[in-house]
């Protein structure tokens, strides 16, 4: 469960002790996936605000509360050719307005990538 809430956090991949690598680091890349610009133009202006790389790959975090009114994120990413929604670990996502809309924007922003 640890690791699950490390992903929704943005922590997912550390670790307390590093393991380091004994040779160069080389990263395979998918010759079917186009590679993106860094900052590609958003098509929603809310979508842009949630919107980063982190590790290479492009997300979307959403800001949203849990039934208790904690702080908790949804996620949206691409990953062969499908979008995965990812929600806050056993919880429930309680969204404003607002970001119902920045989910939306999100939600659309990585269909259109997904059918590329």
């Amino acid at each position: 469960m640890e690791f699950v809430d490390s992903i929704t956090a943005g922590r997912a991949g550390t670790a307390t002790s590093p393991v380091r690598p004994s040779g160069p680091i080389t990263v395979a890349r998918s010759a079917t996936r186009p590679v993106a610009p860094v900052n590609p133009p958003a098509a929603d202006p809310r979508a842009a605000q949630v919107r980063r790389y982190e590790s290479g790959q492009l997300v979307w975090r959403v800001q949203c509360g849990d039934l208790i009114n904690r702080e908790r994120c949804v996620t949206v990413l691409v990953e062969n050719n499908q979008v995965v929604l990812v929600g806050p670990p056993g919880e429930t996502a309680r969204l404003s307005g607002g970001q119902l809309g920045q989910l939306r924007a999100a939600l659309n922003e990585a269909a259109k990538m997904a059918e590329r």
